[in-house]
């Protein structure tokens, strides 16, 4: 059952406001920015855990009965594309002006809702963030950040110095985390892989036309050139399909390809629909993770809850943590054509749904979640002490 009023504590909203550090430069409405499937029910009354990182935390915090309401937000460069927009039940969307392009982004806007409005109970801050200003407005709130890329802080350090926890994606962004601020906790929680959606990705039966898959957008730091290479020094005995939501090398990369007599199909930008992309996986055997400096990427679990067992490059930076001997291999550029042909050879070997659900679930990931946060809450809830002057 979703929580009601009397749930929760005095001066407690329940809200969830999640900053995204997406700058939109069109003059679309805010009804046009929806890109998130809209969330539908859940067997407990609340929310169906869906859609990309922005969605997912705040909608399974929901689901767990813990939240009641989440808005996600966003910049704009038009003001008349400001605005609120209903995304079901649960969530919604909201674009405020922007008053500076260079990051961490300032808005006024943002800073006079929360003075208008007060604060949420938790806000969550992405990417290149915001300015001091906009979050000292939310006074009050749980503040979490999540840089979402290799870099564990992309912003400067009067922003994280107001962060209450800095999610992280490996050890080493947590101990970089703990160099600036060695009270704030780190937890290795990164938001893409974790809270994983099993409704949203899933083996739906299909015949398979892959053997191998690339889900990732068309920009260098994906290393899309590996898999091209391994691809070509298996002469044939393998076929690829890469799916680009976005990126400027698309084009590049598919002309590329056809250059060099590759067996790899393209689905071209613009943005896919989450169900269209695990159609996509779900007629592969095998998904691949091919950058070095990525921020553990979603794609990780995604690959995993349509059963595909992943083939990870042995350097990425953030995210082997996911792969086990259940989910897939980890290997270097070198290796990945005998490492590819193996994994073929024992893919019925492989877990990657049941183990990604069980470890990797939202539900999991929110038990880890709400560790933390009830932490910094009962830490707020402590008086502060009086220290005499008499001695």
């Amino acid at each position: 059952m979703l929580p009601t009023n009397d749930d929760f504590l005095p001066g407690r909203t329940g809200k969830i406001v999640v900053i995204s550090d997406r700058i939109d430069w069109t003059s679309s409405s805010p009804e046009e920015l929806v890109h998130a499937p809209s969330a539908g029910q859940g067997e407990n009354g609340g929310p169906q855990v869906v859609g990309g990182y922005l969605e997912r935390l705040p909608l399974a915090l929901i689901a767990a009965g813990r939240f009641r309401h989440a808005e996600v937000w966003h910049h704009v460069i038009d003001p008349r594309a400001a605005g609120e927009t209903k995304v079901s039940a649960w969530l919604s969307r909201r674009a405020f002006p922007i008053d500076d392009t260079s990051a961490p982004y300032a808005s006024t806007a943002m800073a006079e809702h929360f003075r208008q409005h007060g604060p949420p109970d938790l806000l969550i801050v992405y990417g290149l963030g915001v300015v001091a200003e906009v979050i000292a407005a939310a006074r009050g709130a749980v503040v979490v950040y999540n840089s979402i890329d290799a870099p564990a802080l992309r912003v400067p350090e009067d922003v994280s110095a107001l962060c209450d926890i800095i999610l992280t994606g490996a050890e080493w962004q947590a101990e970089a985390v703990r160099a600036r601020h060695p009270a704030t906790p780190a937890p290795i929680l990164p938001v893409g892989p974790e809270f994983a959606a099993p409704d949203q990705f899933r083996p739906t039966g299909e015949d398979k036309q892959y053997d191998l898959i690339y889900v990732g957008a068309a920009q260098p730091y994906k290393r899309h050139d590996i898999l091209f290479d391994a691809v070509e020094r298996l002469e044939g005995r393998v076929n690829a399909l890469c799916v680009f939501g976005y990126g400027e090398l698309a084009e590049h990369y598919r002309d590329e390809a056809q250059r060099r007599s590759l067996p790899i199909d393209f689905v071209m930008p613009p943005v896919i629909p989450f169900d269209a992309v695990n159609r996509w996986m779900s007629r592969s055997r095998i998904g691949i993770v091919a950058g070095f400096d990525d921020g553990a990427p979603a794609i990780l679990t995604e690959y995993m809850l349509a059963g595909l067992p992943v083939l990870a490059n042995a350097g990425l930076s953030c995210g082997l943590q996911y792969i086990v001997p259940e989910t897939g291999e980890a290997a270097v550029p070198e290796a990945w054509p005998r490492t590819i042909l193996a994994m073929l050879d024992r893919l019925d070997s492989y877990r990657p749904r049941e183990t990604a659900i069980a470890r990797w679930g939202w539900p999991v990931s929110v038990g880890k979640f709400l560790h933390h946060y009830d932490r910094v809450r009962a830490a707020d809830a402590q008086p502060t002490p009086i220290h005499s002057s008499v001695r």
